[in-house]
């Protein structure tokens, strides 16, 4: 028997079986997506290992899935036994509402392409899947989708086929995804478990504006949030420990500068890409994984080795109009992140040739919240006045 097994790459965060995608007594080909996993951070397919029969799943949908935990069996010798009737006892996942047997090529059977998860909420909200258009892999309806039919106000049109009453939701009611639960529940931990102390400074960001518009004109797209990462980078010399975090017998400083950069998803929550190794970075380079991060993160298309890993955190606020905030420390594994408010034009006083001068500025508000169990205040604002100086130093070319 080959055995399907969860990654390991779950760091920091607990995953959940959320869809099987074949069930026990289907042919299975190597690489084909197996089973849906998901975290508070990304929704991960768990390929076959090989070829075979799926002969038992260990793991039942809304499952907790710990890393290396046994999820399911795959005789490679069984193929002749592919979509045979399955014994009624098989495993949970073979009952009523599992997935059915590949559909034939071409023939759009939207019944066979429905996760367990999903079918019950469609049976649950009295919704007609034939009205649903899927967002997932080849158009596969995804309980996200289900979620937002339920949330719309025009659910109660979408065609319902049985008698059975739907939940009442109003029009402003969105229900819980898991998602939203998994962030409420670290959020929640986040604070308890760690002293936060916030410090606020200002950036002056004319040098970053000026390096911004030269590199366009070249054709080098940069967004600001590439500059704050390689700002960030460079500013962990002036206190190596906000790249630490806390353990209980020592404060652990990360080898590598690991920059996560938190990403919204409009009304289904964020994520935290991670950029690994930034302090051995160009600009340019640091750009380049910035836009992938980010278009795979909006996409859906993230691993979770793409959000894991991270020694510290960014949140750009500002880019939704935000002048200050103070952003919780959500990672455990992490001793401080910095916030970014909105870059306007502010009214500042300079000294011009040994006289105070008014001058307008592109102005930006920024903060570092801290673990006070790792770093202290000292720390914290030699931090913030080497980046502020990145910032305001940046070379014209």
């Amino acid at each position: 028997m080959i055995e399907v097994r969860v990654p390991d790459e779950q760091e920091g965060t607990k995953a959940v079986v959320r869809a099987w995608l074949r069930r026990v007594g289907d042919l299975v080909f190597e690489n084909e997506p197996l089973v849906e996993l998901e975290t508070d951070k990304v929704t991960q397919e768990v390929p076959s290992p090989a070829g075979g029969v799926l002969t038992e799943i260990l793991l039942d949908t809304d499952d907790e899935a710990e890393p290396g935990a046994l999820l399911a069996k795959i005789d490679p010798a069984a193929t002749e036994a592919a979509n045979s009737p399955v014994d009624q006892g098989a495993a949970p996942a073979a009952a009523a509402g599992a997935p059915g047997p590949r559909p034939a090529p071409g023939s759009g059977d939207i019944e066979t392409r429905l996760s367990p998860s999903v079918r019950r909420a469609l049976l649950q909200h009295n919704i007609d899947p034939s009205r649903i258009d899927g967002t997932g892999r080849d158009g596969r309806i995804t309980r996200d989708d289900v979620d937002r039919a339920v949330a719309s106000a025009t659910t109660a049109g979408i065609g319902a086929t049985s008698t059975a009453q739907p939940r009442q939701y109003s029009a402003e009611d969105v229900p819980h995804d898991r998602m939203r639960l998994k962030i409420a529940e670290n959020m929640v931990r986040a604070v308890s478990d760690a002293p936060h102390v916030t410090a606020l400074f200002e950036a002056d960001f004319s040098a970053i504006a000026a390096h911004k518009a030269a590199m366009s004109a070249t054709g080098v797209k940069l967004s600001y949030t590439a500059y704050l990462i390689k700002a960030a980078a460079e500013a962990m010399a002036a206190a190596p420990a906000i790249n630490g975090r806390w353990e209980e017998d020592r404060i652990a400083v990360s080898p590598t500068i690991n920059i996560g950069v938190g990403t919204a998803l409009g009304e289904k929550g964020l994520v935290v890409p991670v950029v690994k190794d930034a302090g051995s970075l160009n600009l340019e380079e640091i750009g380049r994984k910035l836009d992938d991060l980010t278009s795979r993160a909006r996409s859906g298309t993230l691993t979770a080795a793409d959000v894991s890993g991270g020694s510290f955190t960014i949140s750009n606020h500002g880019v939704s109009g935000s002048l200050l905030a103070a952003p919780i420390i959500l990672h455990a594994g992490q001793a401080a992140i910095l916030g970014v408010g909105k870059v306007e034009k502010r009214v500042v006083v300079r000294e011009v040739d040994g006289q105070d001068a008014i001058l307008i500025r592109p102005m930006a508000y920024v903060t570092l919240t801290i673990d006070h169990r790792v770093v202290d205040g000292h720390q914290t604002n030699a931090w913030l006045t080497r980046f502020v100086e990145v910032i305001e130093d940046w070379p014209t070319n």
